[in-house]
């Protein structure tokens, strides 16, 4: 599904949002009002003006996660992982989107945004308000990361070894990339007495077949 962005056609956004808002103090049906909101917000998402952003939503093999392409780079390079509301201080990005109900995680790739909802919410009710956070935000200018808030920082560790070195490049040449096209990413945690320790992030997280991912897929590879 593709939604275009906005461009100088906010104003239609206010007045449409100013009617919404005046059928909200008339209504005193909860229902009638639902579903009067639900039709307004998506004529606003038509309404919006064309701009050379396109926002692409693709399927995850976690029903509860979809991977959304911007059309423009959101990290760059790297992976940046927010699992809570709490966790999303040095991205305004997140933030926002953390803001809308059922929002449960949400993580960035290099040129997509994976957001994980609560199971007690449908996908129908949270995408017009993803699609519309999202552009939004890049019509603001703002930094997707501000690094000056940013608590994130790699750790000093101690030189690897060859066979932990041998782990990281297979991890980063044959299995990260895969387990990234499915919205997620995995970390090296540590490599002690034989056991190797990996991180599962993004969609990957909470997804009904991580294990199965991690035991058939990781483990084979190793």
């Amino acid at each position: 599904m593709t939604y275009p962005g906005i461009n100088g056609l906010l104003p239609i956004k206010r007045k449409i949002m100013l009617v919404l808002n005046n059928l909200r103090r008339l209504s005193t049906s909860q229902s009638l009002l639902f579903h009067s909101s639900r039709l307004l917000n998506s004529t606003v998402y038509l309404l919006l003006g064309v701009r050379k952003l396109f926002i692409q939503a693709q399927e995850t093999p976690n029903p509860n996660s979809l991977k959304y392409f911007p059309g423009q780079a959101v990290l760059g390079s790297g992976t940046r992982d927010f699992p809570s509301r709490k966790q999303a201080g040095s991205s305004p990005l997140a933030r926002q989107l953390f803001r809308i109900e059922g929002v449960e995680q949400v993580f960035f790739g290099p040129d997509f945004i994976t957001i994980t909802k609560n199971n007690d919410f449908e996908w129908a009710v949270i995408k017009p308000d993803v699609y519309a956070t999202i552009m939004d935000f890049y019509s603001s200018g703002q930094p997707v990361i501000d690094e000056e808030k940013s608590q994130e920082s790699d750790k000093p560790c101690e030189v690897d070894d060859e066979t932990v070195l041998m782990i990281k490049e297979l991890l980063d040449t044959r299995i990260r990339p895969t387990v990234q096209e499915d919205g997620g990413d995995i970390i090296y945690k540590g490599f002690k007495d034989g056991i190797v320790l990996l991180k599962l992030q993004g969609s990957c997280s909470s997804c009904p077949s991580s294990v199965v991912t991690l035991k058939n897929g990781v483990q084979n590879m190793l």
